[in-house]
């Protein structure tokens, strides 16, 4: 029989020697592997001092997003619930009423926005099939919680804070926040 890979070893029968029955040669290889250990650099980081720069591609919470004005951008289209493969997000469209100039931008807004986070899959479509880039995939960890209420994040939860009164808050949600230790620091 002709073996798929050139990678098949025959596997040796004959008995062990007395120094292999022993096992010697194999713990001194053992902890020559592990003292060679001491000299290499320490990948472990100590994370609440330092912190891990984040993949290029990292996707994290979603965020609704806001104009400089303050204004939702989000227009209840619906196509980041299409687009969604989990069927993670849900939404309610809602006419802007007059008076109502200032909050969003469009006639038509989402009145219920919710992301399912234990469905979401952070594969990204919704950000991609948004027209308005009223959501987006931020560079945040989606916090631990026991219960599973607490994953189902709603319009308040993922709304940008707004500009006008929480200027430092928004530049902080939009990415602009000053370097964290860890991007800050030189490469090695």
């Amino acid at each position: 029989m002709q073996a798929l890979t050139n990678r098949a070893k025959d596997v040796s029968r004959k008995p062990m020697s007395f120094m292999e029955s022993l096992y010697l040669p194999a713990i001194f290889k053992g902890m020559a592997i592990t003292f060679s250990h001491i000299f290499k650099k320490n990948p472990t980081i100590s994370y609440p001092e330092q912190k891990r720069p984040f993949s290029p591609v990292f996707r994290g919470l979603h965020v609704l997003n806001r104009d400089e004005e303050g204004r939702e951008n989000c227009t209840a289209c619906g196509l980041c619930a299409v687009a969604c493969p989990a069927e993670a997000i849900t939404m309610e469209a809602a006419e802007r009423l007059p008076g109502e100039e200032s909050l969003y931008r469009e006639e038509k807004y989402a009145a219920k926005y919710e992301i399912n986070m234990l469905r979401c899959i952070f594969c990204g479509l919704c950000e991609e099939a948004c027209p308005k880039d009223a959501i987006y995939l931020s560079e945040t960890f989606v916090p631990a919680s026991f219960t599973r209420k607490s994953f189902i994040y709603g319009k308040p939860d993922l709304l940008i804070p707004n500009p006008k009164t929480d200027p430092e808050g928004y530049e902080k949600a939009r990415g602009k926040a000053e370097p964290t230790t860890a991007s800050a620091a030189s490469p090695n």
